[in-house]
């Protein structure tokens, strides 16, 4: 099974907090957050870090476990396999901004574009936007491509849950989403996975 959990960050702002978790950070994360410009981009470096750490101690993960992290505003994300096997994970969690139509016209597939645009208000344009991003980065993720692979190399088609219509020859596995949304927070969330067991709910228990 896979399951995935967010942790707000913005404990991390007030610098004596973040220089305690700082100190219990591997060498490696603590040079990542180093090179981070801004408060918010350190916190979110050491926070999704610590969320992971977390976890694993939890549910008593080894080293080698299948993860994935992610960070957006004042949240971090983790997504993690808790049973033994071979998988691929990808996770992606977003901020809701503006609408970026212009985006989704230039780098998503034709479809996608025209299902964002058919909406009546511009606010469920927003929300379709941001839940095909979401879709979209974590299965870019969950191959290890990034943004290295074209937004438009693949096709998602919306439901629940969402389905991979087209995907590049390479992948040939099939590969499982699950999007979360929380009431009152403005961000999208989604998993992809070739585990078929994703667990239908956002875990937020485990605070910083």
């Amino acid at each position: 099974m896979v399951r995935a959990w967010i942790a707000d960050v913005s404990p991390l702002y007030q610098e004596e907090c973040y220089k305690g978790y700082y100190e219990g950070l591997p060498p490696f994360r603590r040079k990542k957050a180093d090179a981070a410009r801004s408060v918010q981009g350190r916190a979110q470096s050491a926070g999704v870090w610590i969320l992971w750490e977390k976890i694993r101690a939890e549910y008593h993960l080894p080293e080698s476990s299948v993860y994935n992290l992610s960070h957006s505003g004042d949240y971090v994300m983790c997504a993690a396999k808790l049973d033994p096997g071979e998988a691929q994970v990808g996770c992606d969690i977003e901020r809701m901004k503006d609408i970026r139509l212009k985006i989704a016209r230039r780098f998503f597939c034709e479809e996608e574009y025209r299902t964002i645009e058919g909406a009546k208000e511009d606010e469920e344009r927003r929300d379709l936007f941001y839940r095909y991003w979401v879709l979209k980065e974590s299965f870019m993720k969950a191959t290890r491509q990034g943004m290295a692979m074209p937004l438009d190399a693949f096709s998602i088609q919306l439901g629940n849950p969402p389905v991979l219509i087209k995907q590049p020859g390479e992948y040939t596995a099939i590969y499982y989403y699950r999007e979360f949304g929380i009431s009152g927070l403005p961000y999208r969330m989604a998993v992809c996975t070739t585990d078929k067991e994703i667990d239908s709910e956002i875990h937020t228990e485990l605070r910083l």
